[in-house]
């Protein structure tokens, strides 16, 4: 029978979407792209913002046009959160919490046995929301050995949240922070090597808490000097850090690395220190200020990217315009903004001074353009620069050149470039910008 995933938010949710997606191949299941017709279709929803919430319920009411027998399978964090919103909707059979995915086969085994596709409609809706403060000692991630339609390979090595920063719903959906062993992360990066991954991405919902529950001494650190010691891997990326987790001995290990990325994306929010404090974030703008110039300075080729959010509750143009001045400031690659969405259940959806729709819409054009002005010239420090690229699958869709990222994460399109290159490192001489990134040719000196 098919079965359509699609998938919303994170790293971590893609790579949870790819071990369900595993677990039902293994069980003869066929996964087919989620615009085809499937007898299954399976919602892995991301609650972050309001946006992420109503894609969620337009992804259910697509599937159920494609399909009005389909069963529909609603899971993730919005469906951890608030699993009666999908329970009322025409079409779901099923909700089941961020616990539940493990299950997949066991759920979807279930609606086989209980349904004749194609010839009564779907069973009535049935929620299965695992509880966040379930005992973890027996938590384990599950394995996956591929993922489709990427070159680069993910591994969750993190799960939950114990910050609980005042506009964020993840702490509830997801749980206390729990990691898996170092050995066990070690032992994963070399399968994954061995199935051909040039790349692995390190994930968590807080990765820079790795290792803090556990007892044995596991740490991020000590993860990216043995992969450095041991060459596990050809390259490994490290996804988001938050400022007070970036330690001296990270620092130093990127710094001379040939195998960890120079690539760090690190959350700023708000350059405001009233804001700061308001969102419960453990920093103030001066020391994020001296942070990201110090990570920056490690290394010439050091890429340094961030979060920023607009229209947080109180935040007055005053505010704001001491978050553009700090990001002025800093010799950062990219800029991701986000309006704030109001999350029901969290602190900052009671605070006052709500900010206007149309105030948050302006900041985050100003800081957008912004981003771009600084992405822009980060590029251009690169022009005549030759640099390792992991070539991808897919082609630019305007050029139809081969495409691909350079350590640093710099995008950069192949003039030159062959099938042959496809999931290899070659490095590439770079000679001009293009829209987003970089052009260059394969340097063979």
């Amino acid at each position: 029978m098919r079965v359509a995933i699609t998938t919303l938010g994170c790293k971590v949710n893609q790579y949870e979407s790819a071990a369900m997606g595993e677990s039902l191949e293994k069980q003869g299941f066929r996964l087919v792209p989620f615009l085809d017709e499937a007898d299954f279709y399976i919602i892995n929803t991301c609650t972050v913002t309001g946006r992420t919430d109503y894609q969620s319920r337009q992804l259910i009411r697509r599937a159920g046009k494609r399909n009005p027998q389909a069963a529909i399978i609603v899971t993730g964090c919005y469906a951890q959160t608030a699993p009666d919103v999908f329970a009322g909707m025409p079409g779901v059979t099923v909700v089941a919490g961020t616990m539940e995915k493990d299950r997949i086969v066991e759920i979807v085994g279930e609606i086989k046995k209980n349904s004749q596709f194609g010839k009564t409609s779907r069973p009535a809706p049935s929620v299965q929301v695992g509880d966040v403060g379930a005992d973890i000692t027996d938590w384990k991630v599950r394995s996956v050995s591929r993922f489709p339609g990427h070159t680069r390979a993910f591994l969750k090595i993190q799960d939950g949240c114990n910050a609980f920063c005042s506009y964020c719903i993840v702490p509830y959906a997801r749980g206390r922070s729990r990691s898996i062993g170092k050995e066990e992360v070690m032992e994963r990066i070399q399968a994954l090597a061995q199935n051909g991954y040039r790349e692995v991405v390190l994930t968590g919902i807080h990765l820079g808490v790795y290792g803090e529950d556990r007892q044995d001494g596991s740490s991020l650190a000590g993860i990216l000097r043995q992969v450095e010691e041991q060459r596990t891997i050809e390259r490994l990326r490290l996804s988001s850090l938050e400022p007070m987790e970036i330690t001296g001995d990270i620092l130093e290990i990127m710094k001379s690395a040939r195998i960890v990325c120079p690539h760090l994306h690190i959350p700023l929010q708000s350059g405001d220190d009233g804001i700061l404090s308001s969102m419960g974030r453990n920093y103030d703008a001066a020391f994020f200020h001296d942070l990201t110039v110090k990570v920056c300075a490690s290394r010439p080729d050091m890429t340094v990217g961030m979060d920023a959010m607009v229209g947080f509750p109180g935040e007055d143009e005053k505010a704001f315009e001491n978050t553009v001045a700090l990001i002025e400031s800093l010799p950062i690659a990219y800029l991701h903004v986000f309006p704030y969405s109001r999350r029901p259940g969290t602190a900052a959806a009671r605070m006052g001074n709500q900010v206007r729709e149309e105030d948050k819409k302006r900041r985050g054009q100003t800081l957008r353009q912004l981003g771009l002005m600084k992405r822009q010239a980060f590029l251009e420090r690169f022009i005549g620069s030759t640099m390792p690229v992991l070539v991808e699958r897919r082609k630019d869709r305007i050029s139809g050149h081969l495409k691909g990222f350079s350590n640093n994460y710099l995008p950069v399109l192949l003039q030159d470039g062959n099938a042959e290159m496809i999931n290899t490192i070659v490095s590439v001489r770079t000679e001009s910008l293009v829209s987003g990134g970089l052009l260059g040719r394969v340097h063979h000196g």
